[in-house]
């Protein structure tokens, strides 16, 4: 049947958000899954280990626009290093903007490294409106996709998801700002303060 490699590549793996798209991948997904951060001193045991599977599940953040740091050093060693058998490999990304497509320039990336280095791509999904997706009624919708993304892993018939919270953008922009100028009121930072680059 198959057995999967979930990598949590994202800065703040242990706390992030990643790790619990990550535990809701593994709920709907029938394969035996193993769990996995990336660190800085781990990234040699990670690609010695990736041939055991033969399926990888990255899970990360968008940053900047592009893939966290911590993965594309991976990557790098992960391309030095590559296994003899090469897992299919699929991805969750999820961002803070509402609109899933902010994730793309990601997901290119990533297929551009499996293009490459000769690994198959599989699935994708793309979760936009960030971690306000996981604390709202709208994490329904993140569900249904996830089971389906997860199915479509176990089946190898591969596809393109995506999710986000069914509001508008001006909803959306009014509720984060209302969020981060709680955040700082909480520790003591303006919203003043939070507009400058210092």
């Amino acid at each position: 049947m198959g057995k999967v490699m979930i990598i949590n590549a994202s800065p703040r793996a242990p706390k992030s958000n990643s790790k619990q798209y990550a535990q809701l991948f593994s709920q709907y997904c029938r394969l035996d899954t193993e769990y996995y951060e990336v660190k800085r001193s781990n990234h040699l045991t990670l690609c010695r280990t990736i041939e055991n599977y033969s399926h990888i599940v990255f899970v990360f953040p968008l940053y900047v626009d592009s893939i966290p740091v911590p993965l594309l050093n991976f990557l790098k060693t992960l391309e030095e290093n590559a296994p003899l058998k090469k897992p299919t490999i699929s991805v969750i990304v999820n961002c803070g903007f509402i609109e899933p497509y902010q994730n793309d320039v990601a997901v290119e990336m990533l297929r551009s490294f499996t293009t490459k280095n000769g690994y198959p791509f599989g699935s994708v999904f793309k979760i936009g409106s960030g971690e306000a997706i996981l604390t709202t009624p709208f994490r329904i919708f993140l569900k249904i996709k996830m089971k389906k993304f997860a199915i479509s892993v176990i089946n190898q018939r591969y596809n393109n998801f995506q999710v986000t919270m069914p509001i508008s953008k001006k909803m959306f922009i009014k509720a984060s700002t209302a969020y981060w100028e709680n955040y700082g009121k909480k520790n003591g930072i303006s919203k003043e303060e939070m507009e400058i680059m210092q």
